[in-house]
């Protein structure tokens, strides 16, 4: 885990300084908090890129933090400012993944912004991951194939089914119990604060779509 870099106690005017154009400001605290930069290389990005390549984006991106972070809304600067340099590092990796002649569409330039969707991105998987983690192995296997999770587009029913020699009804009897468990307040409630979905009435969708497919599967032939 990063430590929490928050700024010296003359650290307000040298950001100021910075925010202003003084580039001995903009230095110092580039080398104050070089760490991050190699923190997050470090921990999120598994790439064939070389290091200094990977260091260059990521110092271009913690000047970005230092010109738009604003230390009265009461967030460590760090907090702020990995977000900011995961999301330039992925876009770097993605754009040496994407084949040649390939156009990029266009994003936001606000780094604020850019920064909220990456982290809500990456916060949203791991909750999802952690949450996938309390399946058995099969189950996790069939949801993760069936909806793509693992960035492999999603297979139907019936490939499943002959992949595990299962029938296709019987695969979507396993996916559906799978998102059963899945939708317990348990394992759900991390992602659904995540997804703003914690109003009374997203909870009795969910249960609702639970107690239908756990009735049906008690019917017969269900």
């Amino acid at each position: 885990m990063f430590s929490v870099h928050r700024l010296a106690p003359d650290g307000a005017t040298v950001l100021a300084c910075a925010q202003a154009g003084c580039q001995a400001c903009v230095e110092r605290l580039l080398r104050q908090h070089a760490g991050l930069v190699h923190w997050v290389i470090r921990r999120e990005c598994c790439s064939a890129l070389p290091y200094g390549e990977l260091l260059h984006e990521g110092q271009i991106a913690l000047w970005q933090a230092i010109r738009h972070y604003d230390a009265g809304r009461g967030v460590a600067f760090s907090t702020y400012a990995v977000p900011v340099i995961r999301h330039r590092l992925w876009r770097l990796v993605a754009q040496a993944q994407r084949p040649q002649g390939q156009v990029a569409r266009a994003t936001s330039a606000d780094p604020a912004e850019l920064a909220a969707q990456a982290w809500q991105h990456q916060a949203v998987r791991a909750a999802l991951r952690e949450a996938l983690a309390y399946l058995p192995e099969r189950s996790y296997h069939i949801l993760v194939a069936a909806y793509g999770l693992d960035g492999q587009p999603p297979l139907s029913l019936a490939a499943l089914g002959r992949s595990y020699g299962l029938s296709r009804e019987r695969i979507r009897q396993l996916r559906n119990d799978a998102l059963v468990v899945l939708r317990l307040p348990a394992l759900s409630g991390r992602l659904r604060r995540l997804c703003d979905q914690t109003d009374r009435a997203a909870y009795q969708r969910a249960q609702a779509l639970n107690r239908a497919w756990c009735g049906r599967r008690r019917r017969p032939g269900g």
